[in-house]
Order: C-alpha cells, then structure tokens, then sequence
C-alpha cells in the first residue's frame, strides 16, 4: 500500500509540472484541462495536482514510519 500511494503522489507531482510548463492546447488530450486553442496555463489545476502530491507522499511516509514501530 505504501508504495501505491507514493507512486500516485509522484505522478501527481510529474502532472503538476505539466500544468505549470504546458499551456492547455499542448497538454496530452486524456488529461482534463486540454482545451484545443486555449494557450493559458492551468495554475489551479497545477496547485491542486502538487497539494495531492505533497498529501499523498507524506501519508505514504507515515505509513512507512507506523510499519516499521
């Protein structure tokens, strides 16, 4: 379970940086925030995307720390 929620919370991390470098027109088109002719960049999405990372990380963390006590 620990390694799951590690792996979604660098994948959240890698969207993250997706949504702050690709303006939405270049963002693969199975992600949600594609928009075709749309140029800005996604800052909430890119927010929320690295706070679910930062949440999913630190859980993976603690449940690394309870397993080993």
């Amino acid at each position: 379970m620990k390694l799951i929620v590690t792996v979604l919370g660098l994948a959240c991390f890698a969207l993250a940086i997706m949504y702050f470098t690709m303006p939405a027109n270049q963002l693969p088109a199975f992600i949600p925030g594609y928009q075709p002719g749309l140029t800005r960049i996604h800052t909430t999405h890119a927010g929320v995307a690295a706070a679910a990372g930062i949440v999913l990380l630190a859980m993976g963390w603690l449940m690394g720390r309870r397993a080993a006590a």
